[in-house]
């Protein structure tokens, strides 16, 4: 797998990535990847969005981004990460709106 990318590479790649873990979970799971403000150029806050409730926020910061993404264990557990907002955001009871 590839390593490494700018800023902004790394993010559409993030953006990918989690949207096609939440997808696995529920098809109506979107990813909201927040990379702005003080964020830009440092960390991503990423949320999962089902309908209109929003997930707790998962953040990431960009070097661990561009390092990690080319290991399968670092993805492997991103993967889970994503799965588990998905979980909290269809679960009753638990849920925000956003």
């Amino acid at each position: 797998m590839f390593s490494g990318g700018d800023y902004h590479e790394v993010a559409r790649w993030l953006e990918n990535f989690a949207t096609s873990h939440a997808k696995r979970e529920d098809l109506r799971a979107e990813c909201v990847l927040d990379t702005n403000g003080p964020r830009e150029g440092a960390s991503y806050g990423l949320r999962v969005r089902v309908a209109d409730r929003l997930s707790s926020e998962i953040d990431l910061p960009f070097a661990d981004a561009a390092a990690n993404r080319g290991g399968l264990l670092w993805c492997r557990s991103l993967a889970d990460r994503v799965r588990g907002l998905v979980g909290e955001v269809t679960r009753d009871g638990s849920l925000r709106p956003a």
